[in-house]
Protein backbone atom coordinates (compact mmCIF):
# COMPACT_ATOMS: atom_id res chain seq x y z
CA UNK A 1 0.00 0.00 0.00
CA UNK A 2 2.90 2.21 0.93
CA UNK A 3 4.44 1.24 -1.72
CA UNK A 4 2.08 1.99 -4.15
CA UNK A 5 1.64 5.35 -2.99
CA UNK A 6 5.13 6.44 -3.35
CA UNK A 7 5.16 4.94 -6.78
CA UNK A 8 2.08 7.13 -7.61
CA UNK A 9 3.62 10.00 -6.03
CA UNK A 10 6.59 9.32 -8.20
CA UNK A 11 4.53 9.69 -11.24
CA UNK A 12 3.15 12.69 -11.01
CA UNK A 13 6.31 13.66 -9.89
CA UNK A 14 7.62 13.34 -13.05
CA UNK A 15 4.64 13.85 -15.07
CA UNK A 16 4.94 17.48 -13.53
CA UNK A 17 8.56 17.61 -14.46
CA UNK A 18 7.99 16.54 -18.04
CA UNK A 19 5.15 19.33 -18.61
CA UNK A 20 6.70 21.81 -16.84
CA UNK A 21 10.00 21.34 -19.17
CA UNK A 22 8.35 21.14 -22.16
CA UNK A 23 10.23 23.19 -24.90
CA UNK A 24 6.73 24.18 -27.10
CA UNK A 25 4.84 24.62 -23.71
CA UNK A 26 7.67 27.35 -22.39
CA UNK A 27 6.92 29.34 -25.88
CA UNK A 28 3.45 29.30 -25.21
CA UNK A 29 3.79 31.00 -22.20
CA UNK A 30 6.85 33.73 -23.10
CA UNK A 31 4.08 34.53 -25.79
CA UNK A 32 1.45 34.51 -23.40
CA UNK A 33 2.93 36.96 -20.99
CA UNK A 34 4.35 38.70 -24.17
CA UNK A 35 1.57 39.74 -25.28
CA UNK A 36 -0.15 40.77 -22.05
CA UNK A 37 2.81 42.21 -20.03
CA UNK A 38 2.33 46.28 -20.84
CA UNK A 39 -1.26 45.97 -20.19
CA UNK A 40 -2.59 46.81 -16.83
CA UNK A 41 -5.10 44.00 -15.40
CA UNK A 42 -3.79 41.21 -16.72
CA UNK A 43 -2.65 38.88 -14.30
CA UNK A 44 -5.87 36.83 -14.07
CA UNK A 45 -6.11 36.63 -17.92
CA UNK A 46 -2.85 35.60 -18.09
CA UNK A 47 -3.25 33.00 -15.21
CA UNK A 48 -6.22 31.82 -17.08
CA UNK A 49 -4.08 31.16 -20.43
CA UNK A 50 -1.23 29.90 -18.32
CA UNK A 51 -4.04 27.24 -17.01
CA UNK A 52 -5.34 26.63 -19.70
CA UNK A 53 -1.93 25.60 -21.79
CA UNK A 54 -0.58 23.55 -18.94
CA UNK A 55 -3.96 22.20 -17.63
CA UNK A 56 -2.90 23.72 -14.03
CA UNK A 57 -0.82 26.42 -12.80
CA UNK A 58 2.43 24.53 -12.25
CA UNK A 59 4.67 26.76 -9.65
CA UNK A 60 7.66 27.14 -11.93
CA UNK A 61 4.95 28.97 -14.66
CA UNK A 62 4.06 31.30 -11.28
CA UNK A 63 6.72 32.68 -10.53
CA UNK A 64 7.73 33.13 -14.22
CA UNK A 65 4.62 35.24 -14.41
CA UNK A 66 5.75 36.69 -10.89
CA UNK A 67 9.19 38.35 -12.62
CA UNK A 68 7.78 38.85 -16.15
CA UNK A 69 4.99 41.52 -14.88
CA UNK A 70 6.40 42.38 -11.97
CA UNK A 71 4.56 41.42 -9.51
CA UNK A 72 5.53 40.04 -6.34
CA UNK A 73 5.17 36.18 -5.52
CA UNK A 74 3.54 36.55 -2.73
CA UNK A 75 0.56 38.84 -4.79
CA UNK A 76 0.25 36.11 -7.68
CA UNK A 77 0.18 33.08 -4.85
CA UNK A 78 -2.39 35.02 -3.05
CA UNK A 79 -4.86 35.46 -6.31
CA UNK A 80 -3.87 31.65 -7.15
CA UNK A 81 -4.92 30.60 -3.58
CA UNK A 82 -8.22 32.62 -3.39
CA UNK A 83 -9.80 32.06 -6.60
CA UNK A 84 -11.41 28.51 -6.76
CA UNK A 85 -11.22 28.22 -10.57
CA UNK A 86 -7.20 28.11 -10.48
CA UNK A 87 -5.64 24.74 -9.40
CA UNK A 88 -1.92 23.99 -9.05
CA UNK A 89 -2.76 20.78 -9.32
CA UNK A 90 -2.54 18.61 -12.34
CA UNK A 91 -6.21 17.96 -13.44
CA UNK A 92 -7.79 14.89 -15.28
CA UNK A 93 -9.24 15.36 -19.06
CA UNK A 94 -12.66 15.64 -17.92
CA UNK A 95 -13.33 17.82 -14.84
CA UNK A 96 -16.75 16.62 -12.49
CA UNK A 97 -18.11 19.04 -10.25
CA UNK A 98 -20.64 18.23 -7.83
CA UNK A 99 -23.23 20.85 -6.39
CA UNK A 100 -23.12 21.20 -2.63
CA UNK A 101 -25.61 24.25 -2.35
CA UNK A 102 -28.92 23.69 -0.18
CA UNK A 103 -31.09 22.31 -2.58
CA UNK A 104 -28.62 19.71 -4.16
CA UNK A 105 -27.87 19.28 -1.06
CA UNK A 106 -31.24 17.93 0.47
CA UNK A 107 -32.45 16.20 -3.39
CA UNK A 108 -29.27 13.71 -3.05
CA UNK A 109 -26.34 15.38 -3.95
CA UNK A 110 -24.32 14.30 -1.33
CA UNK A 111 -25.82 10.81 -2.42
CA UNK A 112 -24.59 11.42 -6.00
CA UNK A 113 -21.06 12.43 -4.52
CA UNK A 114 -20.32 9.28 -2.67
CA UNK A 115 -21.64 6.99 -5.92
CA UNK A 116 -18.82 9.23 -7.84
CA UNK A 117 -16.29 8.67 -5.47
CA UNK A 118 -17.21 5.41 -5.15
CA UNK A 119 -17.37 4.73 -9.07
CA UNK A 120 -13.68 6.19 -9.54
CA UNK A 121 -12.49 5.60 -6.52
CA UNK A 122 -11.24 9.13 -5.67
CA UNK A 123 -12.14 11.44 -3.25
CA UNK A 124 -12.98 15.54 -3.71
CA UNK A 125 -9.53 17.25 -4.95
CA UNK A 126 -8.07 14.06 -6.65
CA UNK A 127 -7.64 12.47 -10.03
CA UNK A 128 -7.92 9.27 -11.32
CA UNK A 129 -4.69 6.98 -12.05
CA UNK A 130 -5.64 7.42 -15.97
CA UNK A 131 -5.61 10.62 -15.80
CA UNK A 132 -9.23 10.94 -16.62
CA UNK A 133 -10.91 12.33 -14.40
CA UNK A 134 -11.02 15.26 -11.69
CA UNK A 135 -13.56 15.56 -8.65
CA UNK A 136 -14.42 18.66 -7.18
CA UNK A 137 -17.47 20.21 -5.41
CA UNK A 138 -19.01 23.44 -5.81
CA UNK A 139 -21.17 25.46 -3.51
CA UNK A 140 -24.11 26.58 -6.12
CA UNK A 141 -24.19 26.30 -9.46
CA UNK A 142 -27.58 28.33 -9.92
CA UNK A 143 -29.45 25.56 -11.48
CA UNK A 144 -31.37 24.70 -8.01
CA UNK A 145 -34.91 24.00 -9.64
CA UNK A 146 -32.68 21.27 -11.59
CA UNK A 147 -31.59 19.59 -8.36
CA UNK A 148 -29.09 17.64 -8.48
CA UNK A 149 -27.06 18.62 -10.91
CA UNK A 150 -22.98 18.08 -11.75
CA UNK A 151 -21.16 19.40 -14.74
CA UNK A 152 -18.71 17.40 -16.04
CA UNK A 153 -16.51 20.15 -17.97
CA UNK A 154 -18.54 22.43 -19.52
CA UNK A 155 -21.96 19.81 -19.41
CA UNK A 156 -24.70 20.62 -17.18
CA UNK A 157 -26.20 17.52 -16.32
CA UNK A 158 -29.40 17.42 -14.20
CA UNK A 159 -31.81 15.82 -11.40
CA UNK A 160 -28.90 13.37 -11.07
CA UNK A 161 -29.06 9.69 -9.24
CA UNK A 162 -26.36 7.77 -7.79
CA UNK A 163 -27.72 4.87 -9.52
CA UNK A 164 -27.25 7.03 -13.11
CA UNK A 165 -23.59 7.65 -12.27
CA UNK A 166 -22.32 4.85 -14.17
CA UNK A 167 -24.29 5.54 -16.43
CA UNK A 168 -23.14 9.29 -17.34
CA UNK A 169 -19.52 8.46 -16.18
CA UNK A 170 -19.51 6.06 -19.40
CA UNK A 171 -20.93 8.51 -21.68
CA UNK A 172 -17.65 10.61 -21.02
CA UNK A 173 -15.32 8.19 -21.31
CA UNK A 174 -12.98 8.04 -24.37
Amino acid sequence: MIEEKLQDQEEELQNQIDVDTNDELQTHLNNIIRDCKDKPGMLIPVLQQTQKLFGYLPENAIRRISQELDIPFSEVAGIVGFYSFFSTTPKGKKVIRVCQGTACYVRGGKDVLSAIKNKLKISVGETTKDKEFSLETNRCFGACGLAPVITINDHVIQRVKPSNIGEILKSFEE
